[in-house]
């Protein structure tokens, strides 16, 4: 008599398993559900080219991130997620060097997450005015000062993915902060620090 179950799939099977899909689910219970996932908060930014050989640099830009993760030890990689159609999507599409800035729970960061978090923002060169930054050596894209640890990345793959695109990047170059300070994180719609104990 046959099965009326589907027997298990061995490992490495090219058959993906059906999944049901929740069809149902609301942009505000989703947001909802996933702002009880706290995230650390970095800045990632980027230089645009120059024109010309002859001509200016060209500006910089930043972006608050939370989606942003470890991937691979070895090389090492890692990923953040920029919205389709954003600044920054439109620059690393054409940049493939840009650089991370993992923020502390100082009230200057918090400031600075804010800033590049916002809809409808001011121009990027008045973003930059008072944030204190050197450049990176590789990515020459700014470094925040004070920052718990700074990246510098290559992009080594782009994914599409809903409105968002996984941006992965090799990391060409890392440094600590020689300090002890502790991260800006986001939890429930906000920018916190970690509880003491």
């Amino acid at each position: 008599m046959p099965q009326t179950s589907a027997s298990p799939q061995p490992p490495g099977s090219s058959r993906a398993a059906t999944v049901p899909h929740s069809v149902g689910v609301s942009n505000d219970e989703f947001r909802a559900a996933l702002s009880r996932l706290a995230s650390g908060v970095v800045l990632v930014t980027a230089r645009e080219a120059p024109l010309s050989a002859e001509g200016p640099r060209g500006e910089d830009a930043g972006m608050t991130a939370t989606a942003f993760m470890s991937v691979s030890l070895d090389p090492p990689l890692v990923l953040v997620s920029v919205r389709n159609g954003s600044r920054m999507d439109d620059l690393l599409l054409e940049q493939p060097l840009w650089a991370v800035s993992l923020l502390s729970e100082s009230d200057d960061h918090r400031q600075i997450a804010g800033r590049f978090s916002m809809k409808g923002r001011i121009s990027d060169r008045l973003l930059f005015a008072d944030v204190a930054y050197r450049r990176g050596e590789v990515s020459g894209a700014p470094l925040v000062e004070g920052a718990l640890a700074v990246l510098e990345c290559r992009t080594e793959q782009r994914v599409e993915a809903g409105d968002h695109t996984l941006v992965i990047g090799r990391v060409l170059t890392a440094g600590v902060a020689g300090g002890e300070g502790r991260p800006l994180t986001h939890f429930r719609g906000r920018y916190r620090q970690l509880g003491q104990g």
